[in-house]
């Protein structure tokens, strides 16, 4: 499953991480639906709001033309007849692949087109082990050439790529007239081998696994067939939703066990077994400046609308040699991945 994501960028970086090519080939950047309303988080749990990629929906209206918009996380279906979401009686923060064509909170939306892509750095998923639960930081592989400051006047996003999940989205109107609340679930497969060991997996009633992973879509092309509604039909699109192994992890803190903690620590790399030391590699330094530099020059900053960078990145290099495996595939090695409500 997914049940914590991260995504730093201020919105106008955000913009520019998701710029895409129109059907005419024109090099587009989407257009935001309420920019104010979105806030960036290291640390993303269901109920919270975060950025959602779209087709703008609207009748006449090109089906390739793409907008950002930010909305709360869990599904609420158009045909909720309560007064309060908050009385649903079922978690749709996630929506299984195998079940999303038949369950009645996501059919019906899925098959009217309502399909988007949920944005974030990446996500976070925790291994059970006999001394309790290790998280893990799981994203796209970086190019090489992604840098961690931005320059001014470059058009070209070359920060860090950022994670596609596909999802489902719908749009609920409170029975007694208000404002329209956009919500949305993240669709979820069976967890490809590179990051199945970090699940708890267990065999369920008809012998699958237990573990799931976010749907990602990996490129350009799959965006823009799971979006376009209007040309990729609902049987066509749900063919993009399949594992994928091009993603790469890292151990990180326990400090983001606790969805209150929403600083840079969230996602910093650890060495496993030295507690919440950062290694200090040209890697994590990397990292590291590219989450700071996120935080600043957006337009649409505040005071409060960033977690504050803090010192506790601010260490001493490891005296203990890097972890054989899962450190080292953070670090560049191409290749080498190295509590629950009733479901809907």
């Amino acid at each position: 499953m997914c049940g914590r994501t991260a995504c730093s960028l201020g919105a106008e970086n955000l913009r520019r991480a998701c710029a895409y090519r129109d059907r005419r080939g024109r090099q587009r950047q989407p257009e935001w639906i309420q920019a104010e309303r979105y806030r960036p988080s290291y640390n993303k749990g269901p109920q919270s709001s975060g950025p959602v990629f779209l087709c703008l929906v609207q009748k006449d209206a090109d089906s390739s033309e793409r907008v950002l918009m930010d909305m709360r996380w869990g599904l609420v279906p158009s045909w909720f007849k309560k007064d309060d979401p908050s009385k649903m009686q079922f978690n749709t923060s996630n929506c299984r692949s195998d079940t999303m064509l038949k369950k009645s909170s996501y059919k019906g939306a899925l098959l009217k087109g309502k399909r988007c892509v949920v944005l974030a750095d990446g996500f976070y998923e925790w291994q059970q082990h006999s001394g309790g639960k290790q998280p893990y930081f799981i994203y796209f592989p970086q190019t090489k050439d992604a840098e961690a400051e931005e320059k001014e006047g470059d058009e070209e996003w070359r920060g860090w790529r950022l994670l596609t999940m596909a999802g489902i989205f719908d749009c609920w109107e409170p029975p007694a007239g208000g404002e329209m609340l956009y919500t949305y679930t993240i669709i979820t497969v069976d967890a490809s081998k590179d990051v199945s060991f970090i699940h708890h997996r267990q065999v369920r009633a008809g012998g699958g696994a237990a573990g799931q992973m976010p749907a990602i879509l990996d490129g350009d092309e799959a965006i823009g067939k799971w979006l376009d509604f209007a040309e990729v039909p609902t049987q066509e699109a749900v063919k993009l939703i399949q594992p994928t192994e091009n993603i790469i992890f890292h151990p990180v803190s326990t400090f983001v066990n606790s969805v209150r903690n929403n600083t840079p620590e969230c996602l910093a790399p650890i060495e496993l077994g030295a507690k919440k030391e950062v290694k200090a590699t040209p890697s994590s330094k990397v990292m590291l400046g590219w989450l700071k530099n996120s935080q600043e020059g957006s337009p649409q900053k505040k005071e409060n609308d960033l977690p504050r960078w803090t010192s506790q990145f601010i260490h001493s290099p490891s005296p203990k040699k890097t972890s054989a495996g899962i450190l080292q595939q953070w670090l560049g090695k191409e290749g080498e991945p190295a509590a629950k409500k009733r479901k809907a």
